[in-house]
């Protein structure tokens, strides 16, 4: 049911002349000599094209329908089929986007990239497929083996399938019998079970990973038993994309948060609560938990504290809250963590309790906890540093590096942590890297490599030459990224010509999206090739007009060429094409201060920060600019109104102690040091 060709039996859909709208966007679905079809309208761009549906997507609990916008290649309707029961609010079309307004000039509009069928969704909906994107015409040549998600996506290709069954003793056992033998055992003393039986082999969940996750692939397709990281590159426990508290918060799926997870920690797998192969959970309701969780400590009305049996005493609503992604998927964060409403007012970050009860207050809830179970044990100091650095808040280096080094923190947190090293230090020494790079972890040495441009060119290629060699791709590919345009020692040059040639085709397999062609275009730029990079960054303005990184960094490239009059024309043109962006309003008002034009320049700085309120650094731009513009008092009256709303303020403190000194005003002076002070 992942795909399908569009018959009676496989579409969900009204297809009886039902029109769905959407702000300016509107479609009528009707059939026509036997075929499904969509009259797609924007009253923004004036245009009405009929599409004849050539596959459905999904099942439930919506279903997408596929056009083709150019031969071979796909794009999802921007109105999907809810297809939930009607009592449940389904059986009805709405837009992908509900709750936004997506007009032409939209990176989410429908006929744009990020809606693409070939690049975003293919690779997990049909068995063994291959994007086949050719760059220089923009154009794909998909292929699968099969339509849908059948044996091949999980066992990979069983030619000896038949003869392994028939002489079992003969050949080597299937996947599914490595992950059969042992058993977890409850015993009378316990609360929780333990795995009883030989070490588990979850090496299976590799193959699960490959779609269960954000991540870039590293090559055209992907091969089921076949380690992940050797085909992919995930992205990790890091704002925006998860709150301080490592809750799921972008559309993430499950590996990020699973591998938080303690469950992960002691062994247990995708399949003590799934089915194989329908992936249904295999007992509904508190019994699924109650498998390995003993029901007389935890299903009780003392355990839980609300009625038995309503949505208050469900384990999953406590501990694995969702989030409705897609309009109407709820999807559970697998981290299976304990509501802490206490940290919710410091961090920002939801809890289960409040999820609920709407109207009450964190402090309610973390008082009501406390009453049922006492004074809860405070975080460990590096816990709470990690919430603080994912908030944004500035930690010092010797705290960042006591993250990474705790033990007694998953290993998905501290690789998170140490990836994010950028946000306390501009440099980093050769010998401060070293350890990571040798680490046993695979996604410490990922981590390590990802952050190698915070070594000096000097230093480099010696501390990160080895990972050229690692045994995994993605870990290779990140070296190779940190290295581009250094001198690599001869003994190297081998192993980082492999690494190089991996990097490139990863970057290649993502080049029919901006991120694609800009990471092309970068790699081009530091391998001296400016000829190259400025086709690249063309090109991702390009294929992706929306997509505001393209470009900024063709205007960079102008700006090193001190060609202020090409930079003039590529940031206005963004700024027509992505006038929402924060980053292309503010590189546009540092072009203008360059210009001399710092009157102008204060105005887009103004709109950057408006755009983008949560960038301390914006603000503190915006202000500067002020007093650059001699409006010196205004800058310190804005800044007062602004600086509450940051948590870290660091630099915005030390700018409003200078306007302070500047204007000679001991009050300001004094309530600017009162906030450090705190």
């Amino acid at each position: 049911m992942a795909m399908a060709l569009p018959t009676n039996n496989t579409v969900l859909g009204d297809f009886s002349n039902q029109r769905a709208q959407l702000y300016a966007q509107s479609a009528l679905f009707f059939e026509e000599n036997g075929e499904y079809k969509a009259r797609v309208s924007d009253s923004d761009a004036q245009t009405s094209e009929i599409f004849t549906v050539k596959y459905t997507f999904g099942h439930y609990p919506l279903q997408q329908y596929l056009v083709a916008t150019k031969p071979g290649t796909y794009q999802v309707l921007p109105f999907a089929w809810d297809a939930r029961p009607k009592e449940q609010g389904g059986q009805r079309w709405y837009h992908n986007y509900s709750t936004e307004k997506v007009g032409t000039n939209d990176r989410l509009h429908w006929r744009q990239p990020l809606q693409n069928w070939n690049g975003m969704c293919a690779d997990c909906h049909s068995d063994e497929l291959e994007r086949n994107y050719d760059a220089q015409t923009n154009s794909f040549n998909t292929q699968y083996s099969g339509i849908n998600v059948g044996c091949v996506s999980c066992h990979g290709v069983m030619d000896n399938h038949l003869k392994q069954v028939q002489e079992p003793n003969t050949n080597p056992p299937l996947m599914a019998d490595n992950i059969k033998k042992g058993n977890w055992t409850l015993s009378d003393k316990a609360n929780t079970a333990i795995w009883k039986g030989p070490a588990r082999d979850n090496e299976f969940m590799q193959t699960c990973y490959a779609c269960h996750s954000l991540r870039a692939p590293l090559s055209d397709g992907f091969s089921a038993n076949k380690k992940f990281l050797d085909q992919f590159s995930p992205s990790l426990v890091t704002p925006p994309l998860y709150y301080p508290d490592g809750q799921i918060k972008e559309e993430v799926y499950v590996y990020g948060s699973f591998l938080q997870s303690k469950m992960y920690d002691k062994g247990v797998n995708c399949l003590d609560c799934h089915d194989a192969h329908t992936m249904k959970l295999k007992i509904e309701g508190n019994g699924l938990c109650l498998q390995c969780h003993k029901a007389s400590e935890f299903d009780t009305q003392e355990h839980h504290k609300h009625t038995p049996f309503s949505e208050g005493a469900q384990c999953v609503n406590c501990h694995m809250p969702d989030q409705i992604y897609m309009g109407v998927d709820n999807r559970r964060d697998h981290s299976f963590k304990i509501p802490s409403p206490a940290l919710s007012d410091a961090f920002n970050t939801p809890n289960a309790c409040i999820d609920c009860h709407e109207n009450q207050s964190n402090s309610w809830a973390s008082n009501a906890i406390e009453q049922w179970y006492g004074k809860a044990e405070p975080a460990s100091e590096n816990r709470l540093n990690l919430m603080k650095l994912r908030h944004g808040q500035t930690i010092s280096l010797s705290a960042h590096l006591m993250i990474i080094n705790d033990i007694n923190i998953g290993i998905i947190n501290r690789a998170s942590a140490l990836e994010m090293l950028g946000r306390s230090i501009q440099t980093l020494s050769a010998n401060q890297l070293a350890p990571f790079v040798r680490h046993s972890e695979v996604l410490i040495r990922l981590a390590a490599a990802r952050v190698g441009n915070l070594v000096e060119e000097t230093q480099r290629v010696n501390v990160l030459s080895p990972l050229l060699d690692d045994p995994l791709k993605s870990v290779r590919a990140a070296a190779a990224q940190s290295l581009v345009g250094l001198a690599t020692a001869k003994q190297n040059i081998g192993v980082y010509t492999k690494a190089f040639n991996e990097l490139l085709s990863a970057n290649e397999n993502s080049a029919w999206r901006g991120e694609g062609r800009v990471n092309q275009g970068n790699i081009e730029l530091q391998s001296g090739n400016q000829i190259g990079a400025e086709l690249a960054y063309k090109a991702s303005v390009d294929i992706d007009p929306y997509f505001p990184v393209g470009y900024m960094n063709l205007a960079d490239l102008y700006r090193a060429k001190q060609r202020e009059d090409m930079v003039a024309r590529v940031l206005s043109d963004g700024l027509e094409k992505v006038p929402n962006s924060a980053d292309v309003a503010y590189a546009y008002g540092l072009h203008l201060v360059r210009m001399k034009k710092i009157n102008e320049a204060v105005e887009y700085f103004k709109q950057a920060m408006g755009l983008n309120p949560a960038n301390e650094q914006l603000a503190y731009t915006y202000v500067l600019a002020l007093d650059g513009n001699k409006q010196t008092m205004f800058a310190m009256n804005e800044l007062k109104a602004l600086i509450t709303a940051y948590p870290a303020k660091t630099t915005l403190i030390e700018l409003g102690q200078y306007l302070a000194r500047k204007t000679n005003s001991r009050e300001d002076y004094a309530w600017f040091t009162s906030l450090a002070a705190k």
